[in-house]
């Protein structure tokens, strides 16, 4: 995968400076899509706007979750001691629960993920949006993000958190 996004960045400035644009100057700018994620005001509000959708379904999966743990505990401790019958009922009781816990985690994880998903597109599209205007007014002439490693001078992230601050 490295090596293909490599190749085409390769052929993709081979292109430019074959093309006449090696001619001039060439403006490169960088965006750092991780600081995005983090930094950004949209995304920020994104995160909490998740942390209170899921809150209370974390909660239960944590309430049930001590719930199993006592009664693992409660059935080691005792599980000498009880009637056949009880210890039965209670490893049930345990296996019933600790599917159910299994299925709302799975669940949980499962639609948290689609709702990360869901905000994180929209910020990566609104950062977009920044990045193209701003290229669009400062002249650059290739904008590329998530590369290894690149130039500090050439980072343009700052710019687009603030373009994306003030709602452009």
């Amino acid at each position: 995968m490295l090596k293909a996004k490599s190749l085409v960045l390769a052929s993709l400035m081979s292109a430019l400076f074959v093309t006449g644009v090696g001619a001039t100057e060439l403006k490169v700018g960088y965006v750092n899509t991780q600081r995005i994620f983090r930094d950004a005001p949209a995304a920020q509000k994104a995160a909490k706007k998740l942390e209170g959708e899921f809150s209370r379904r974390d909660e239960e999966l944590k309430k049930m979750a001590k719930q199993l743990q006592g009664l693992q505990e409660n059935l080691e401790r005792n599980s000498v001691t009880m009637a056949e019958s009880d210890r039965r009922t209670k490893e049930k009781e345990f296996g019933d629960l600790s599917r159910e816990f299994q299925r709302k985690q799975r669940e949980f994880r499962e639609d948290l993920n689609l709702r990360q998903n869901e905000e994180n597109a929209a910020v990566i599209e609104k950062a977009n949006r920044a990045i193209k205007q701003i290229a669009e007014s400062e002249k650059y002439d290739l904008v590329l993000q998530d590369v290894v490693w690149v130039s500090p001078r050439l980072d343009m992230t700052d710019r687009v958190i603030k373009a994306l601050a003030e709602g452009k």
